[in-house]
């Protein structure tokens, strides 16, 4: 069984190795540390070590996969700081999101987008004409 200090350490380095870790991430250290463990090692596989694809690439197809699914917005923004940090500009961003259009459609699309403004503090252009609280209700 691993002592509070261990499980301390392994998520300080999940931190360091990833540039962020996500609430299950902290619970999990307490509450079934083996499993966190599993399930980590494969992250570690197929997204944190290098291979083919860099980790600019990884955070573009995460930010892409998980706004299709319509995760939750705090994990799509832990991977678009994750990119931002690694150089990624906001524009690579909202280009990996509106992938999701054609194959997810706008309700997705609008998950991952609200994410992406939140973090890069993007702001649109306001009408100079009246319209419905909310917009038009059409997409």
């Amino acid at each position: 069984m691993a002592t509070d200090d261990e499980r301390q350490a392994y998520i300080d380095a999940m931190a360091r190795a990833r540039g962020y870790v996500l609430d299950y991430h902290k619970v999990m250290a307490k509450a079934d540390f083996e499993t966190l463990m599993a399930a980590n090692a494969l992250i570690e596989s197929v997204y944190l070590r290098q291979r083919a694809l860099d980790r600019r690439t990884k955070e573009l197809i995460f930010i892409t996969t998980l706004t299709v699914m319509r995760a939750g917005k705090g994990h799509i923004q832990s991977h678009i700081r994750a990119a931002l940090d690694l150089g990624v500009t906001p524009q690579e961003i909202l280009e990996a999101i509106e992938i999701t259009l054609p194959e997810a459609g706008v309700v997705a699309f609008q998950v991952g987008f609200e994410a992406w403004r939140e973090i890069v503090g993007a702001e649109g252009i306001e009408p100079t004409v009246t319209v419905f609280e909310g917009g038009s209700g059409v997409s």
